[in-house]
């Protein structure tokens, strides 16, 4: 079986606009979190969110311009993207030498609605604020911009990232919720193994911050509403947790079959080396209350990756700082881990950056690169009075020096999905 390894990162994150400084961020403990800007959030339950700020497209790309009418999902996917492809080294020459085995690989949500010009459509209508099908239609037709009603496809980042970069190769989207971008790089990573591919560009991206995408998860009663203390509002595996915050950005790794990158003489951050893709066949908007799902996740990477679960050196958690979720993840790692699971570093970075939904797994995944290049394990915030049920090293409140040689990254989405990745420190 082919080997694969990341030689290229990128991300843009609620605390930083490229990976050193998000990394920089996450290990001083900042967070994220503050009042909504990019709506009227006023009369919502949740007032609070975990924004990009400001981003501009034109610190990453020369062209920004020619994205301008396009959503936030696809100019974060275009900009990390950017500091993926350009940190791999695959921009400063000919690229891979066979672009039909380049391709992409994305977890991606669906672009946000044109509602600005959607609502000025509304108030234009008229004092009453009705207008007939007839003259909306009409008025849609001329004042909605096409760009950005094609962009609420999922698939449209992937699109304009093979465009952006010349691959030719594989391109596809999954849109498996919070689980989404960790599963594809997982898809990515299997496609190199197995031949498909020699380099892919993969990771995810997502931006939900705004009004259909606060309103859904608040009928869910899945937010916070800690909304006079906003940077305190995540707080994983807490007793105090009250729901998650919702975040935005992108991550992106390059992927490359082992052998290629080493040709190339490129710059390896690490080797994958286990994934495991499961569904809990449960109830949709619950985990399996017995962490049937995840256990058998975390089973399938290990096995994957050959390795016992005191290997482990490091844990990025889902983590969201919801009730059900933290504690069933717990219970998911002490069934599988053992005695294991009382020993190994456990953090949530959503603490800091809130929740990415499809894009948090790929952000996630890179962040425990970082904890094997620097040996430096980012915090749990907030993590001032532990529940109970969740009684495992969290790393409260303060980052921690140690070596990690293999760390995993959970990501357990909307619905059941439940995908594990377990990443190493390259040696030949």
């Amino acid at each position: 079986m082919r080997r694969v390894v990341i030689t290229g990162m990128g991300m843009v994150t609620p605390v930083g606009g490229d990976v050193e400084s998000t990394w920089s961020s996450l290990l001083a403990g900042q967070s994220g979190v503050g009042p909504i800007s990019l709506f009227d959030a006023r009369t919502f339950p949740t007032r609070i969110a975990a924004e990009v700020k400001d981003f501009r497209l034109d610190r990453y790309l020369t062209e920004a311009e020619r994205w301008a009418e396009y959503s936030r999902n696809t100019r974060f996917a275009l900009a990390a993207g950017k500091l993926a492809m350009d940190d791999s080294g695959l921009l400063e020459g000919p690229g891979p030498a066979d672009r039909t085995r380049f391709g992409i690989y994305l977890g991606a949500g669906e672009g946000q609605q044109d509602f600005p010009r959607f609502v000025k459509l509304v108030h234009d209508s008229g004092p009453s604020g009705k207008v007939s099908t007839e003259e909306f239609t009409r008025r849609g037709v001329h004042d909605l911009h096409p760009l950005r009603e094609a962009e609420q496809e999922p698939g449209s980042p992937a699109a304009h990232l093979a465009s952006a970069f010349g691959a030719k190769g594989p391109n596809a989207n999954c849109l498996t919720a919070c689980a989404a971008s960790s599963q594809a790089i997982g898809e990515a990573y299997e496609m190199i193994r197995h031949g498909c591919a020699e380099v892919m560009l993969s990771g995810g991206t997502h931006s939900m911050i705004h009004p259909f995408g606060v309103t859904g998860f608040i009928l869910l009663t899945a937010l916070s509403t800690r909304n006079d203390e906003p940077e305190k509002a995540s707080r994983p595996f807490d007793r105090d947790r009250d729901g998650f915050i919702i975040g935005e950005g992108a991550g992106m790794v390059v992927l490359e079959e082992l052998e290629h990158a080493k040709a190339r003489g490129a710059r390896i951050h690490g080797e994958i080396v286990g994934y495991g893709s499961t569904a809990d066949a449960f109830r949709i908007t619950d985990s399996h209350d017995e962490g049937r799902g995840a256990i058998a996740c975390l089973r399938e990477a290990l096995a994957d990756a050959k390795l016992a679960p005191e290997e482990i050196d490091y844990i990025n958690a889902h983590g969201t700082s919801t009730a059900v979720n933290d504690s069933i993840e717990t219970l998911a790692i002490k069934s599988v881990f053992g005695e294991a699971a009382h020993h190994v570093p456990i953090s949530s970075t959503k603490s800091m950056m809130g929740h990415l939904i499809a894009a948090a797994g790929s952000v996630e995944a890179i962040v425990c690169l970082l904890a094997i290049r620097d040996g430096l394990l980012p915090p749990t915030i907030n993590l001032d009075n532990p529940d109970t049920d969740c009684d495992l090293d969290y790393i409260p409140r303060e980052a921690r020096r140690k070596r990690v040689d293999v760390a995993l990254s959970n990501s357990f989405g909307f619905g059941g999905q439940n995908i594990t990745l377990i990443l190493k420190r390259y040696t030949d």
